[in-house]
């Protein structure tokens, strides 16, 4: 048999594979379907959110000021991050699941390169955006001296790898769009190691390699993802895979029907994270030792986000196909399975943070003017972690569904009842930081009864007109 003849053979083998993949997830078990499309990206996120933790772990070591500076920081990294992985993302995955949900395989594959330049605009703007309005962000966020200086010098190295993390987060989004969730698994899992292992050579110094303080956790982050964003472009121009990288001229249908998506779930992302950044200058009201408290406690928000990610992205990949192919009714059964799911993973660590923080907190910092904010966040916030969970794996059924109104509104109700009453609460009717907190506690319930009650009422997973996404 020749070279030419075994290719074709395994190309039909690879598109025998990946048709009964997308016939599984349109027409298999729903649960099981969704545990183990999930399962992947959820060990794979949270791999790469205990990275965080570690690297938060090594910048405590550099004292009080590193690490409220890296608290300043990392509401605007992980905005960056959402909006790459859950905002553009989703639109990315949301279109090629249909693309292909529909048989439109030629669609999926141009969409990938729809990916690759909007990830390099969208990071030349936050690179850009950092360089220039970071020092006066943090500022303003109640950032000053040694924390101003390390927010600084942290925050100047992260963007500076902008384009290279919105490659990745792009491409891993539209291979989990086409139902691959093990190519995206294996680099961030590589690269997690990476990291691990580089930051504290690179923070404390190592032989040769000398020390860079904060910025040093900055570079490993962004050398992983130069190489990460270097092997996915090469990858995805191999065959084998779900979709591949193709270049062609920009369509305009095609970037709309990511942008239709995308840039109403870029808007939700930034919601929760504005979110953060006005809870965070809320808190600054309290002094430096609240803000770095407060950022030690909320740390586990955002370790959440990686299995409700997980989930979420099954649970979207799953609704798109089933949207995809008129299965309507099989796309609800799929929101609300996930939407249980989210809640019982979310709710079970809500609880045990709640009824026992410092299980958390002491992983940090043991000094009690830290670890006190933190309690007095956890005990309040923590219990409605089970109500967000399930709101968030919502939302991301309606994005799947390309119906994003909701969501929108979801997380407009909750920025406007965290970081608006919040901050009107400790600045002008004089408010404790323990009802600052127990209002962001507040915010998540009102968050999961807003997209519930859209769903509950057949306003989101229902047939719309071509084009509409409300």
């Amino acid at each position: 048999m020749s070279q030419t003849q075994v290719a074709a053979v395994t190309d039909d083998f690879a598109a025998a594979d990946e048709s009964a993949e997308r016939g599984h997830v349109v027409d298999g078990p729903v649960l099981s379907t969704i545990v183990r499309l999930a399962t992947p990206t959820v060990l794979v996120l949270v791999a790469q959110s205990l990275v965080g933790v570690a690297e938060t772990w090594y910048v405590s070591f550099l004292g009080g000021d590193a690490l409220a500076g890296a608290s300043l920081v990392f509401p605007i990294i992980m905005l960056m991050t959402m909006m790459s992985n859950g905002g553009l993302g989703s639109g990315v995955a949301s279109a090629v699941a249909r693309a292909l949900g529909a048989g439109r395989r030629e669609d999926a594959n141009a969409l990938v390169w729809h990916a690759v330049v909007l990830a390099i605009g969208a990071g030349i703007v936050f690179a850009v955006a950092a360089w220039l309005l970071g020092p006066a962000l943090y500022r303003g966020l109640g950032g000053s001296g040694g924390a101003l200086d390390a927010a600084v010098s942290y925050s100047h190295i992260l963007f500076a790898g902008s384009i290279p993390i919105w490659i990745v987060n792009l491409l891993a989004a539209a291979l989990r769009g086409a139902g691959d969730v093990r190519t995206p698994a294996k680099v961030t899992l590589v690269g997690s190691a990476i990291v691990v292992a580089a930051s504290p050579a690179l923070i404390f110094g190592l032989g040769p390699i000398p020390a860079m303080g904060i910025a040093g956790a900055g570079l490993a982050t962004v050398l992983f993802y130069v190489g990460a964003s270097a092997y996915l472009l090469r990858r995805l121009r191999r065959e084998g895979l779900a979709v591949r990288l193709v270049r062609s001229r920009i369509d305009a249908r095609l970037l709309g029907d990511v942008m239709r998506v995308g840039l109403p779930a870029a808007a939700s992302t930034i919601q929760p994270n504005l979110t953060v950044i006005v809870v965070t200058g809320a808190v600054g009201a309290f002094g430096i030792q609240a803000i770095a408290g407060y950022g030690m406690a909320s740390r586990l928000d955002y370790l959440l986000v990686p299995v409700l990610f997980g989930l979420g992205s099954a649970v979207l990949t799953m609704v798109g196909m089933s949207v995809g192919a008129r299965a309507f009714e099989r796309a609800r059964r799929i929101a609300w399975t996930g939407a249980a799911l989210g809640f019982a993973i979310a709710g079970g660590v809500g609880l045990i943070a709640a009824f026992a923080p410092t299980l958390w907190l002491n992983t940090f910092s043991s000094d009690p003017a830290l670890v006190e904010p933190g309690v007095s966040y956890l005990r309040r916030v923590a219990p409605a972690y089970g109500l967000f969970g399930a709101g968030f794996v919502l939302s991301f059924a309606s994005q799947g569904a390309a119906r994003v109104l909701w969501p929108f509104l979801a997380g407009t109700a909750r920025l406007v009842i965290a970081a608006g009453l919040g901050w009107l609460a400790v600045h002008y009717l004089d408010a404790s930081m323990s009802t600052l907190f127990a209002i962001v506690g507040g915010s998540l319930v009102a968050f999961f009864a807003v997209i519930a009650t859209a769903l509950s009422a057949g306003t989101t997973l229902r047939r719309a007109p071509e084009g509409k996404n409300f």
